[in-house]
């Protein structure tokens, strides 16, 4: 018997460091970790012992005599994995436990942020005897695209935050929520109270397509559609048209997915998720039938995962199809596979579709004040126009400036060395300062993916406090906590988020559903000052 990793895998490595006999890969360091789409247990080589599906955040591990239906396929895809990477040198994990060196026996570390990034670089810094962590979240709720930007019927994708939550609960990491950096408290004042500060605050805007009449209403990034069904409250407001039968997404990688499955499943499905209840209703009266998946390139450079197209050509109700002739990749390609079956289809009756089209490159968004159409340019040089009255970008997340330190504007990415911030006119380390998550790498990679940059960015700065390249703060990081309260009237800690946490789930069993979400910074807050 062997044990399979299936749909919904994180790659944060959790069980690589528990196998027994190195049977996962790839493992950190492997030429293709960080660009893999999921880990792969070897069959020959699994001794059954089941430590990985213990230890999986995610529920991703399942048994082969135990494997659901819908993952059949994850057999072979995880023995195949192995064919073309064999086993070499399998042996007993070798890990490094993180120590303080021995004249520098404290180590304080601001972590901006409560996302993947940063709870991973929280949890990498906190279990380290003598360092302290002190987490600084401009919302009123932690774990950032997990909560806000993970697909509300991903349901196991989301357990993740049960592994987060035990970070953030413990003695030696301190938690601020609805504090922004930069407006309440300084780069600068934070390294007064600390040794170093760790800027892990994610990508918060999306990418352009540059092309005439994209800022007609009716033109939306994915990123902004994501956040307002999964109650961001930035989005809570904002209104998306529904009312055709068409909807053109714009690239296609598992956000484009996420975001047509979301468009088209029953809402008696969503209902049963925790999607925002604004979204639901939304969703409810949709006109919507149809969802066009655009992409520039052809399938062979498809960003979507294998896991996420084989899911999403398994849903009831919805068909899934593809143009022949759009179709071009290798043979036994399983993605390509799961494309050339589903461009032999045809949608029937009452059944909704989404529609895979390659070779379209947007040249243009029409109509008279609002989307009416796009128009795309096809390889043979002429043009299509394609009808819709809501347009999705989903062609990436895009990172921003943060005020006080150098950004590149090429890459929206803090310039770095090994997660030091670099300022590139002197080609010298930002002292005290790091960076971690998609502000470092750029907006690519799944949840797991944060862990491994996350701990090359503490070994850096380990290394640095080593190197007596950094200062001592000024004022202990404890008394941090009366100068936030001095400026930020609704200042919450881990037992506020505790209070809203209790709230949400109260409201979700209600209702039957995992969490009710509170959706606006009020309803939060209220929340938060509730008595037991």
């Amino acid at each position: 018997m062997t044990y399979v990793i299936t749909q919904g895998c994180c790659n944060d490595g959790s069980c690589i460091t528990v196998c027994p006999v190195q049977c996962i890969r790839p493992r950190p360091g492997d030429p293709d970790f960080t660009s893999t789409e999921q880990l792969y247990i070897d069959p020959e080589t699994c001794i059954d012992c089941g430590a990985c599906l213990d230890e999986c955040p995610v529920d991703a591990v399942h048994s082969d005599w135990d494997l659901p239906e819908q993952y059949s396929d994850y057999l072979a895809i995880n023995a195949d994995y192995f064919v073309t990477n064999p086993l070499v040198g399998v042996g007993p994990p070798t890990f490094t436990r993180r120590t303080l060196p021995e004249n520098r026996s404290t180590l304080s570390v601001a972590v901006v942020g409560t996302g993947p990034a940063a709870c991973y670089a929280a949890g990498a810094l906190s279990e380290i005897k003598g360092v302290s962590v002190t987490m600084l979240e401009r919302l009123p709720t932690p774990y950032g695209l997990v909560r806000a930007g993970v697909a509300p019927d991903h349901a196991n994708t989301k357990k993740i935050t049960d592994r987060f939550a035990t970070v953030l609960g413990r003695a030696n990491v301190s938690c601020y929520f609805n504090v922004e950096v930069g407006r309440d408290v300084s780069l600068s004042e934070l390294l007064d109270y600390h040794h170093a500060v760790l800027w892990a605050g994610g990508a918060r805007d999306d990418r352009r397509l540059g092309i005439e009449g994209e800022e007609k209403d009716g033109v939306h990034g994915a990123r902004s559609f994501v956040a307002w069904y999964n109650g961001h409250p930035d989005h809570t407001a904002e209104e998306f048209d529904l009312s055709g039968e068409r909807v053109v997404v714009i690239g296609n990688g598992n956000v484009a997915l996420d975001v047509a499955r979301t468009l088209l499943r029953p809402t008696e499905v969503l209902e049963r998720t925790e999607m925002a209840e604004h979204a639901v209703a939304a969703l409810r009266a949709s006109n919507v039938r149809e969802v066009v998946i655009a992409a520039r390139r052809g399938p062979e450079h498809a960003a979507f995962s294998l896991g996420e197209i084989m899911a999403l050509d398994q849903l009831d109700g919805i068909t899934v199809s593809a143009v022949d002739d759009e179709l071009t990749g290798r043979d036994g390609d399983r993605r390509h596979d799961v494309l050339v079956r589903a461009a032999s289809r045809t949608s029937g009756g009452d059944t909704k579709s989404i529609r895979f089209r390659f070779g379209l490159e947007p040249v243009a968004v029409e109509g008279d004040g609002a989307a009416e159409a796009v128009v795309f340019r096809r390889p043979d040089g002429g043009t299509e126009r394609v009808e819709t009255s809501l347009v999705l970008r989903a062609i990436g997340y895009r990172g921003t400036p943060v005020d006080g330190l150098p950004f590149d504007e090429v890459t929206a990415t803090l310039p770095h060395d090994a997660g030091r911030v670099v300022d590139p006119q002197t080609d010298e380390s930002v002292p005290g300062v790091y960076c971690s998550g998609w502000i470092k790498r750029g907006p690519r990679g799944i949840i797991g993916s944060n862990k491994s940059d996350a701990e090359e960015t503490v070994d850096s700065i380990l290394q640095d406090l080593v190197a007596d390249r950094l200062s001592d703060p000024a004022y202990p990081s404890a008394d941090l906590e009366k100068l936030l309260s001095g400026r930020v009237d609704d200042l919450l800690d881990k037992a506020a988020w505790g209070r809203i946490d209790l709230e949400e789930k109260r409201l979700g069993r209600e209702s039957s559903r995992p969490r009710l979400k509170l959706v606006t910074v009020e309803e939060l807050l209220a929340a938060s000052r509730a008595q037991g």
